[in-house]
């Protein structure tokens, strides 16, 4: 564990597997526990301005969600095809990627800013923000949406550091953008020292400084500091085929994440319509499940990082070996959080609120997804998996066949028809992703992913 946090190069194609899992696995877990820590920061300052201050947060990161799906897209197949490359032993074919990557980054987020950012007054209305929460929160959701690009570029630089093995590189970029962040966040919301006082626009200025810091960090490394990936000015020259290549992969990445995020707003519809004190439980327990999974992408990210760097060296045995061995570390980790959960429902949910009403669905919602974790661990490895093979379709059809047509229709039927209420709409949680857990694995047991051409 001490070797994964220097940041030394190491060949994962040749690593005995056990080893190379550890060595991607902790600072990826790491590089997701920094990502989650973000909106905590934020709400934890805003929160002291009032319950308005924390509804502008609220609702301008429901938009960004939607920018987040398509970064998250682009960056699944940036994993796939550097990874791949990596693993032919062709780093100037990498680097080159690399350059494109960035180079599509740039012009998507800056086409997404200028338009999200001129109308961000518009989009709060949309959302259903009453005025004084438009006058109050336009500034922050201009900045935030207008520079989208920090975000998105860290998304998709620490992608290509993953899929090249420099996990720790990704990490430590969180580490510098989220130090950045919790200090200037008071700083800027409340005119501390020198700085000036912002209120909830301060949040907004203070993390996209903290994530540009980090993009400049990254963007040194690609340069050719301790990373795998050098690249030169030459390589964000536009080239079609590698273009068109990312485009591919990224179509049905960005599908899979907005499947998954429109199949929630669903859940939450059907939940509405048992009153307020169901959905603010609900809402409860599925952000600490959230803070929960974020570690256990870092080992499914693990999986998906070795997959392509040992497809690419022909070794596709190995590829599925390494995905074994990242599902139950996976199950195992997971497997203990959810035991605990299960254990510590109420108190875990009373942190956040002491009305009975909405302790009693939190606590029923926590306890009654906890139960699946295992179950969650295998399934998001085996489509990080997919993902690492270049067989994005794979994971979007299965988001679309057991969220779309499996979770919603259930909530659906158990809560309105069968008469079980905000009951059914938290067993449906469970019974989706276990279903997404079981076709993954045929799927997976197939093996057709293994000739899955990038």
């Amino acid at each position: 564990m001490r070797q994964s946090l220097r940041g030394e190069e190491h060949d994962y194609t040749t690593l005995p597997l056990n080893r190379a899992v550890i060595l991607l696995a902790v600072p990826m877990v790491l590089e997701m526990i920094m990502e989650s820590l973000f909106a905590v920061a934020d709400v934890f300052w805003v929160s002291r301005l009032g319950k308005e201050a924390v509804a502008v947060v609220g609702l301008t990161e429901s938009v960004m969600t939607l920018i987040y799906a398509v970064a998250i897209g682009i960056s699944i197949a940036a994993t796939a095809i550097v990874s791949r490359r990596i693993g032919e032993k062709e780093p100037e074919l990498a680097a080159q990627a690399a350059g494109q990557i960035v180079l599509l980054g740039v012009l998507v987020a800056s086409g997404i800013g200028v338009v999200l950012g001129y109308f961000a007054p518009d989009i709060l209305r949309l959302m259903g923000a009453e005025e004084r929460i438009v006058a109050l929160g336009s500034g922050f959701a201009r900045v935030m949406l207008g520079g989208n690009a920090t975000v998105f570029l860290i998304f998709l630089i620490n992608a290509v550091f993953r899929g090249a093995g420099d996990a720790v590189i990704a990490m430590r970029t969180l580490w510098l953008a989220n130090a950045l962040n919790i200090a200037l966040g008071p700083c800027f919301i409340f005119g501390w020292w020198i700085f000036p006082e912002l209120g909830v626009t301060g949040a907004a200025v203070a993390t996209n400084i903290g994530r540009g810091v980090g993009v400049l960090y990254q963007l040194w490394h690609l340069a050719g500091h301790h990373s795998r990936v050098k690249v030169r000015w030459q390589h964000f020259k536009p080239v079609r085929e590698v273009l068109e290549a990312v485009l591919r992969k990224s179509g049905s990445g960005i599908a899979q994440l907005l499947i998954s995020t429109t199949s929630w707003v669903g859940l939450f519809k059907i939940l509405a319509l048992f009153g307020s004190s169901a959905l603010a439980g609900y809402t409860i327990a599925v952000r600490i499940v959230m803070f929960a999974l974020m570690p256990a992408w870092g080992l499914a990210n693990a999986g998906a990082t070795l997959v392509g760097q040992n497809l690419g060296a022909k070794h596709p045995e190995r590829a599925e070996a390494a995905v074994w061995i990242a599902t139950k570390l996976n199950i195992l980790v997971l497997g203990v959080v959810g035991v605990g959960f299960v254990l510590m429902a109420n108190p875990l949910i009373r942190l956040f609120t002491t009305e009975p009403e909405v302790l009693g669905f939190g606590t029923q919602s926590l306890w009654i997804v906890s139960l699946a974790f295992p179950l969650y661990a295998a399934g998001m490895c085996f489509e990080a998996a997919f993902n690492g093979s270049g067989d994005t379709w794979t994971p979007a059809r299965l988001n679309f066949l057991c969220l779309w047509l499996g979770q919603i229709p259930i909530a659906w039927c158990l809560s309105k028809t069968l008469g079980l209420g905000p009951l059914g709409a938290f067993i449906s949680v469970p019974a989706a992703y276990s279903l997404l857990a079981i076709f993954s694995w045929f799927l997976f047991r197939r093996g057709k992913w293994k000739a899955q051409k990038v």
